[in-house]
């Protein structure tokens, strides 16, 4: 309907799409000490999900925010009372402007989510055991003009995923430099 209207639209894929039932900016899993999984959320990642973008002018929230809007077609959730996504601009998902109005946060979780692991003691007491910063977000997608060539266009929605940099120090290297408490800090370039 919008390229009808002359609005530039376009599907977008996003493999690896947070569900984020309580808005929290992450998914959450539950265990006992056993390891079983406790079902206390409603918070889930789907294999995929498939939304449009389309091209608008945000007079709304400022320029800073034209460009790309994500809209939903099929909402799993409500938004102000009824259900519908968007249009949530890609520049405030990239930029992490949750508070934004058209549901910026659930699109930000979407493609942005940490998957975090809880070991529930009980009722009071819980501990994070484990944190993906990575999973959710991966190869966000759309079909190139006039080609079947599929385009990446993940770094419109996120930055770059900071690498891990495995390495060690030797202690009696460093002994001299180490401060009471035993931390030192060090800078990778």
């Amino acid at each position: 309907v919008l390229r009808s209207l002359g609005i530039p639209t376009r599907v977008i894929t996003n493999f690896n799409s947070a569900h984020d039932r309580n808005i929290n900016l992450s998914i959450d899993k539950y265990i006992d000490i056993s390891g079983k999984t406790l079902h206390l959320t409603e918070d889930s990642v789907w294999n995929f999900h498939v939304w449009n973008e389309s091209w608008f002018t945000r007079r709304d929230l400022g320029s800073f925010y034209d460009g790309w809007q994500v809209l939903d077609a099929t909402p799993q959730e409500k938004s102000k009372g009824i259900y519908q996504c968007g249009p949530a601009s890609t520049r405030a998902i990239k930029e992490g402007d949750v508070n934004l109005d058209y549901d910026s946060s659930f699109v930000f979780a979407a493609v942005n989510a940490d998957y975090v692991t809880w070991l529930r003691y009980s009722k009071k007491r819980k501990e994070r055991i484990y944190a993906d910063t990575k999973k959710i977000g991966k190869f966000i997608s759309t079909k190139a003009v006039g080609t079947n060539c599929r385009v990446d266009v993940t770094a419109n929605y996120k930055y770059p995923e900071v690498k891990e940099i495995s390495f060690k120090i030797s202690y009696a290297q460093y002994k001299n430099s180490l401060m009471d408490d035993r931390k030192i800090l060090v800078t990778a370039v």
